[in-house]
């Protein structure tokens, strides 16, 4: 699979340490604690304080007590609390092909795992936060929450822990006490990461304590200060941060608060930058999520700062610790901490430029979706979607950019349709139909771009099947086209037309529809069009019982796609004809070509295309007389479906071949060994069913039970997994407590080399 194809697989995920972690030993302990007696714990304080660095080394530490099933979700990107569910989604691994709540999708996915849950940086989300944790924990009794926010967020049950400042100690301390305290062992850290030959000695202890009370031992102060070793001693430092404080006590009439200490401190670290430094760090500002060297030429150079001079700069901001720099599959990017760049932002408010900044960062993001629709028929299409991935928030901030305004929303709208295959293919239809709505609501009349989006939202309304939204959508854009004479939409609206009757089984209306929206993107020169329809064309013929032509018309379609490097779309005509000979009886044939469709997803991972070829090839089986493999691939492509949100019966031609291949399954294996191998197939991961279904080397994949000899009490407790009951009702059915159920079901996990409850249940199962 492509690089983010496996980022967005579901599973253990926690973003690198790029720097050392010090001190903190007593605070993880406690956290670690809460979390074994606790639904919900919620580190809270001041920006600068430590929380997220503190989250993730409690997770890392507990991990293990998850069965590694720890999933963190970052949201200071997020701006959009209509989107927060859908982002927990997506890192869960689940797609919205459904007209069901996202919420719900996401309670039914954790209403059986032992998990945790990591959401960072809650403070502007408060309420959805809250909303979302409570709907979780109220019906997922094995899920546990670790939150970080400067305010609690308010949900039964939640234990608040404030995040204090590192120890510093008292005036007077020797150098050999230095040690005992946090704060100091983090600014030698720091220090002789700048300057290596850096030591505590007697002739600057005493300044090394001012430093480390003076910061008020903020992790985050402590390390912007810490560089300014590279030219300044630490009584030199001490004395210029005590100068600075004093004026700010002057003018206070009191001691700084530590909200006043860490902006002093920031203040201070920007006069200390050169002027072009001060520039990219406040038009940086806009970027969201972070931003690549290219980002920052295109939307930050001019005006005072020279794109030769950039990397210069850049090393700067580094340097000083302004800038984070990361590496993802050797493509370096950059980013700030939120409270820098918060800092940054409002230094553009102040000069009056951020709206500027702003639009340029869009202009930045719409050459980048315009390149997106350009190359998507091309051998780069895979590194695209790589490249949406990592600018998915940045995408986020230029389309709320665009809702400002009727010219900024023309804009925006091109923008949302340049990247349709982006929503269908990450499953985030929601998501894309809330940036088309949203955008035609501000738009001004009728334009070509209200057209275009009309038909977009309109298909991914079809595809979560959401039938009213989709048939007034559609006929919006298409009165639109009408009005304006608009070839390119009424053609699309033949298109998206066709795909409905298709899906209800009408392959004469589908075939009629899909060839006229053929031919007219033939004479319009669009060939992404042609072929989409082409294919579709193909299948809709087939199941009006014209097989011969329907195979012609896909295998040249599947030809063509090949020939251009084009993989999305390729995968989905593979799976119409793999589902035209399935259909047809043709058995063989069918196998043929949905096991080229899963060899793709290897590289690709769309899981609502792999879900279709699973369950295609669950009935192939069937009828080549492999129940039990039937039965496994049925039971693997429900997860899949499950995942996505989605059902093959939303495709009417399937309901009753599915209904005829279960009954035959059910009745040639007997019920209870067709539940065995289905609950087996359930519990592979993607990329093992993917392997199972290609007849690759399986032995691996449950371990038999000589291998991982369980006791007799461990034997129990699987029984009771196996059935569906939680741990509580797991230690009440036992009279055992809930932590040692919770420790018997940890060793299972240990010794069958499982992650999930569903593998547990299917290993009992199939014993």
């Amino acid at each position: 699979m492509t690089n983010a194809a496996v980022q967005r697989l579901p599973g253990p995920r926690l973003p690198a340490e790029i720097t050392t972690y010090v001190g903190r030993g007593t605070e993880i302990r406690e956290v670690k604690r809460l979390l074994g007696v606790a639904p919900l714990v919620t580190l809270t304080g001041p920006g600068g304080v430590g929380k997220t660095r503190l989250a993730l080394r409690v997770a890392a530490a507990v991990r293990p007590s998850f069965g590694d099933d720890v999933v963190f979700v970052g949201l200071a990107e997020l701006h959009e609390p209509k989107l927060l569910v859908n982002t927990v989604a997506d890192r869960l691994g689940l797609g919205d092909r459904s007209t069901r709540a996202p919420i719900d999708l996401v309670v039914d996915h954790l209403r059986a795992r032992r998990l945790l849950l990591v959401l960072d940086n809650c403070e502007h989300l408060v309420e959805a936060s809250a909303r979302l944790v409570e709907a979780i924990l109220t019906s997922c009794p094995d899920v546990v929450v670790l939150a970080t926010s400067r305010q609690s967020l308010g949900v039964a049950g939640e234990h608040v822990l404030p995040v204090q400042p590192l120890a510093v100690p008292e005036p007077g301390e020797s150098v050999a006490a230095m040690e005992n305290y946090d704060a100091v062992r983090l600014f030698l850290d720091r220090a002789t990461a700048v300057v290596p030959s850096f030591t505590i000695t007697e002739d600057d202890v005493e300044d090394v304590i001012r430093l480390c009370r003076a910061l008020d031992g903020l992790p985050l102060a402590i390390e912007l200060a810490a560089v300014r070793l590279r030219s300044l001693s630490a009584r030199q430092l001490a004395d210029r941060l005590n100068k600075r404080f004093t004026l700010l006590t002057q003018a206070n009439r009191s001691a700084p608060s530590r909200h006043e200490t860490l902006a002093t401190l920031i203040d201070w670290s920007h006069q200390l930058c050169t002027e072009q430094e001060r520039l990219l760090w406040a038009r940086a500002s806009v970027f969201s999520g972070g931003f690549d060297l290219e980002a920052a030429e295109a939307a930050c150079c001019g005006d005072g700062l020279d794109g030769d001079e950039l990397l210069d700069v850049l090393d700067g901001l580094i340097d000083k610790s302004i800038l984070l720099r990361e590496e993802h599959h050797g493509q370096v990017r950059f980013r700030m901490l939120e409270t820098v760049r918060q800092y940054g932002e409002e230094r553009l408010r102040a000069n009056g430029d951020l709206d500027r900044m702003r639009r340029r960062h869009r202009d930045w993001c719409t050459a980048l979706t315009s390149q997106f629709a350009v190359d998507w028929f091309s051998p780069a299409q895979l590194d695209w979607i790589d490249r949406i991935d990592f600018e998915h928030a940045n995408l986020r901030q230029a389309l709320d950019y665009c809702i400002g305004s009727e010219g900024e929303a023309l804009v925006g709208l091109r923008m949302v349709t340049d990247v349709k295959e982006y929503w269908v293919m990450r499953g985030l239809l929601t998501e894309g139909r809330m940036w088309c709505a949203r955008l035609v609501g501000v738009a001004p009349g009728d334009t070509e771009l209200r057209a275009a989006a009309g038909w977009v939202d309109a298909f991914l309304a079809l595809i979560q099947g959401d039938i009213p939204a989709y048939e007034t959508t559609l006929a919006e854009a298409a009165g639109v086209a009408e009005r304006i004479g608009d070839d390119r939409a009424r053609a699309y609206v033949d298109h998206i037309r066709a795909y409905h009757a298709l899906m209800g089984n009408d392959g004469a209306q589908a075939a009629e529809l899909f060839h006229r929206a053929s031919e007219s993107f033939q004479d319009m020169g669009d060939l992404s069009g042609e072929l989409w329809s082409r294919f579709n064309y193909g299948l809709a013929v087939s199941l009006t019982g014209d097989l011969d032509t329907g195979r012609v018309v896909m295998r040249d379609c599947v030809d063509r796609y090949t020939e251009l490097g084009e993989v999305s779309w390729r995968c989905w005509a593979l799976w119409s004809l793999s589902a035209a000979e399935y259909l047809a009886g043709e058995y063989e044939s069918a196998l043929e070509a949905g096991l080229a469709v899963l060899r793709l997803q290897r590289r690709y991972g769309d899981r609502a295309v792999m879900a279709f070829a699973l369950t295609v090839l669950a009935g192939c089986s069937t009828h080549l007389g492999e129940l039990r493999r039937a039965a496994r691939l049925l039971g693997a492509a429900t997860t899949v479906w499950n995942s996505v949100g989605a059902s093959p019966t939303n495709y009417t031609a399937f309901v009753e071949p599915m209904q005829r291949d279960i009954i035959l399954v059910t009745e040639g294996l007997g019920p209870e060994t067709a539940a065995a191998e289905f609950t087996t197939g359930a519990a592979l991961p993607n990329d093992t069913a993917i392997s199972y279904a290609l007849r690759e080397d399986m032995s691996r994949v449950v371990p038999e039970a000589a291998e991982a000899p369980l006791t007799k009490r461990e034997m129990e407790v699987a029984e009771l997994v196996a059935k569906g009951m939680t741990n509580r009702e797991i230690a009440k059915s036992l009279v055992i407590s809930l932590r040692t159920a919770e420790t018997h079901i940890d060793h299972i996990r240990t010794k069958l080399g499982f992650s999930n409850r569903t593998q547990i249940a299917a290993w009992v199962a199939g014993r």
